[in-house]
């Protein structure tokens, strides 16, 4: 697919274009450092510590920092990215270094020495003790309950890879490094400058040394799937350059020359033979070049450019043959880099740079936000402004920075082609990461995917679909092994290779999780419910609901009193086995609810409708405790003093829809009571939960508090969100919460300013978007708001509220409605 993708894109852009000067692309909104970056984490990489990188090091946990002694690229670096290649820019003076990734190069799958067998067949046979189960909980036996659970419904892949090999599950690997030695020092250097513009996608490295003006600069192009760098100064000759390539450490290859001017890796991971290709190709204006030794070296060159293209061996597939170990393996990285490199290179930089800059910025432009714009802070690093926000001070121009770094890293990390944005989104630096920087379905993958529908980015939910797509048909044999069910599931954790299996732990609070799937499927519903692609419905998504649906339906018990519950449920990675968790009834709630409305809109499926609604009748309800709070379990065994970083239990309030103030305002006041149990701090990831969760209360002044811990405390100097470690999805979580303060949709409505904070007095924001494919602006002063136009994309009618104010009118397709307040009514001017 990334090969067809990049075709498509080529024959648009094949005028040429004027000559592009960074400065030109960087004066809008930035991250930027004025200190340079030291060289160490690549010492530590590929030296001192080889037992760190080459994973034999035991962790102490899945999520074990110790696999990362970089701090300086964890906090320091610039990431780009186009969905498929993703690298981080470090910036030290004495020589580049870039981390490099592809995002399909994996570890793990069918295609390790154990075989496709070993491979598949690891998902007990355990639905036959469900009955069991449920006795016990009939009698009053918890702990047989959660004694059988936790020996039936696990597997036997471990996974940490120092306890397998070959390792089965694999991990998301690094492609290696590429560092360019400079000839230059520190000594003497002046006004440098590290800059990643969010409004051009482009990365900049700006110095000065001994009055020479240096440059560099860096981009990942989507259209032609390349990476381009190139080095410049304001003096002829001043290029002296040494580049070379330190490829993963596990696995093999051989370096070779390609014509005068590139060199092409190719090679293979030890641990499964996924084969892979790196082409490197550079030019120069002036002075010499030669590729000799492995290397590329440029002497006295006024200006040099290093272009770089990289494919896997590995094919999405939909319909895995469970035979055969090589039922992911279908494309030949030797001709598609081949065919990438030959593009570039007839482009040129600055055709390259403007294919790149228009395709990126169709999607990044179409959100404007604007926070109390007369009280902009003056221009500080980025690092500086987050250090003075710590301590109070503060920076509407940093709180718009974080929203759109949101939206850029989405576009960076997922783009159709390719697989969805992982937990560290695209980019890794080792063999091994935490918590294998895989796919993890209890929360963290969904995360990333709240703010690409309502942000006006539908196209970047895509890479989801097709993911999701790869697990029915394994999740199928999942499903049935363990449940005894129709449809499809998956687990906590999956990989590129459609694994859906739990894994061999017996620590059920976090390896217990079969509303994985319903939850991944709810947001097939999400991206239809924004589009109103009802050809997308009916031809891809109505099939993934329905089968999920169906599981969902078909795991729940029917207790003698006709109560439908889930049992054995858990909430995730919290708490003990239950016979019928809040957070499960709440992902069936909603997905039952989603395939009810498909099957209406596309008039099918009326039987099965009827048995929908009918299991939905008798669910077990939500349940209010003791302490005024919404239970977690089914028994009321909550405890105040427990500050668990899950609030799974809020489902319903976020980011489902059965929860509400408006709708159901005891149970939101019980909602309530369970945030300000858990507390304002956590991990970075769960800040960003929470933060979602209080614009959903309405309760602008404490979303916003949300906000700023999540900036102070779960926050990398780069903006980069930190678990602790690195971990994207509170990056996207943060988006997401952002936009539910300004509009929410969720309820069958459109509302403006739910959950305004007083400190954002002022603003304006355009191109955001409400379910039924309407695209909304506004704008407030005062705290008030001012204006707002409606733009109807699909024709559908209209609901708009605004405080206590509420207006419904009829909409055509592809006409914009201002509204404004007067005399006390939202009115349609």
């Amino acid at each position: 697919m990334k090969k067809l993708y990049s075709l498509l894109f080529t024959a648009l852009f094949a005028l040429p274009a004027a000559h592009v000067h960074a400065t030109d692309y960087t004066q809008g909104l930035s991250i930027w450092f004025d200190t340079p970056n030291t060289l160490q984490g690549r010492a530590i990489w590929y030296g001192s510590r080889p037992d760190l990188w080459k994973g034999e090091n035991k962790p102490e946990s899945a999520g074990d920092t110790a696999r990362n002694p970089d701090a300086n690229w964890e906090s320091q670096s610039l990431p780009i990215g186009n969905g498929s290649i993703g690298a981080n820019i470090m910036g030290s003076i004495e020589a580049e270094r870039i981390t490099f990734n592809e995002k399909t190069l994996w570890r793990g799958g069918p295609n390790t020495s154990k075989g496709a067998e070993a491979y598949w067949n690891v998902n007990k046979q355990s639905a036959h003790v469900l009955d069991e189960i449920r006795q016990a909980f009939s009698e009053g036996d918890q702990k047989k309950a959660a004694m059988l659970t936790r020996k039936n419904f696990n597997s036997e892949v471990p996974y940490e890879s120092n306890r397998e090999k070959p390792f089965r599950f694999g991990n998301f690997t690094t492609m290696g490094e590429f560092y360019v030695e400079t000839g230059l020092s520190a000594v003497n250097m002046s006004g440098y400058k590290r800059i990643l513009s969010l409004d051009s996608a482009l990365a900049v490295v700006q110095f000065k040394k001994d009055d020479v003006a240096y440059e560099r600069s860096y981009f990942i192009s989507y259209p032609a799937n390349v990476m381009a760098i190139r080095f410049k100064a304001d003096r002829p000759g001043k290029q002296n350059l040494t580049f070379s390539y330190a490829p993963n450490p596990v696995s093999t290859g051989s370096m070779t020359t390609d014509g005068s001017n590139g060199l092409t890796y190719t090679a293979h991971l030890d641990n499964n033979g996924m084969q892979y290709v790196v082409r490197i190709y550079a030019t120069t204006k002036g002075g010499t070049l030669s590729n000799a030794d492995g290397k590329i070296t440029v002497k006295d060159a006024d200006e040099a450019v290093f272009l770089i293209t990289a494919d896997t061996d590995y094919k999405i597939n939909f319909d895995p043959d469970f035979k055969d170990p090589k039922t992911y393996v279908g494309v030949n990285p030797a001709e598609t880099t081949r065919q990438w490199m030959d593009n570039a290179v007839s482009m040129g930089y600055d055709v390259l740079f403007k294919q790149h800059y228009d395709d990126y910025a169709a999607l990044f432009n179409r959100v404007k936000l604007q926070l109390n714009p007369d009280q902009q802070s003056t221009n500080l690093p980025t690092a500086k402004r987050l250090q003075n926000y710590r301590k109070g001070q503060p920076d509407f121009y940093l709180e718009e920075l974080y929203y759109q770094f949101g939206r850029y890293l989405l576009i960076a990390s997922s783009r159709p082609g390719n697989m969805p944005a992982n937990l560290q989104g695209i980019w890794h630096n080792n063999v091994d990461g935490p918590w294998r920087v895989d796919y993890h379905n209890n929360i963290n993958i969904q995360m990333n995917y709240w703010p690409a529908c309502p942000t006006n980015l539908n196209e970047c939910t895509l890479p989801l679909v097709d993911f999701i797509r790869t697990l029915v048909k394994p999740g199928q044999k999942t499903a049935q092994a363990y449940f005894g069910t129709r449809g499809w599931t998956a687990s906590i954790s999956a990989n590129i290779f459609g694994f859906t299996a739990p894994l061999e732990s017996e620590d059920m609070s976090w390896n217990f999780n079969p509303m994985a799937g319903p939850w991944l499927a709810t947001h097939i519903w999400e991206y239809y419910d924004y589009t109103r692609d009802k050809k997308f419905l009916k031809e891809t998504g109505y099939d993934l609901i329905k089968s999920s649906a169906q599981f969902a339906t078909d795991f729940l018990w029917r207790k003698p009193d006709g109560t439908y519950t889930a049992a054995p449920s858990t909430s995730p990675e919290h708490g003990p086995i239950d016979e019928g968790t809040t957070f499960v009834h709440a992902v069936i709630r909603e997905i039952l609810l989603d395939a009810i409305e498909a099957s209406k809109v596309l008039g099918v499926d009326s039987k099965e409708r009827k048995q929908w609604q009918e299991v939905l009748a008798h669910l077990a309800p939500y349940k209010i405790g003791r302490y005024g709070q919404l239970m977690e379990w089914s028994k009321d065994i909550d405890d105040p003093k427990d500050e668990h970083r899950h609030v799974n239990h809020l489902f319903g309030l976020h980011p489902g829809h059965t929860l509400s103030p408006i709708t159901t305002p005891d149970l939101a006041k019980a909602a309530r009571v369970v945030l300000e149990h858990r507390g304002d701090g956590a991990t970075g990831w769960s800040m960003g939960w929470k933060l979602n969760q209080w614009a959903r209360l309405q309760d602008g002044n404490h979303a916003y508090k949300l906000f700023g811990n999540l900036l102070k405390n779960g926050t990398l100097d780069n903006l980069w969100d930190t678990h602790p470690p690195f971990q994207i999805d509170g990056n996207f979580g943060g988006t997401a919460g952002i936009t539910e303060m300004l509009l929410q949709s969720h309820m069958g409505f459109i509302q403006l300013l739910p959950a305004l904070p007083d400190a954002w007095k002022d603003g304006s924001i355009s191109g955001i978007c409400a379910k039924g494919n309407f695209e909304v602006d506004m704008s407030w002063k005062n705290g008030q708001l001012a204006e707002a136009t409606v733009f109807s994309k699909a024709g559908e009618p209209c609901t708009v509220r605004y405080g206590d104010k509420t207006l419904s009118f009829k909409t055509s397709k592809g006409k914009v409605y201002k509204l404004a307040v007067e005399a006390d009514r939202l009115i349609v001017k």
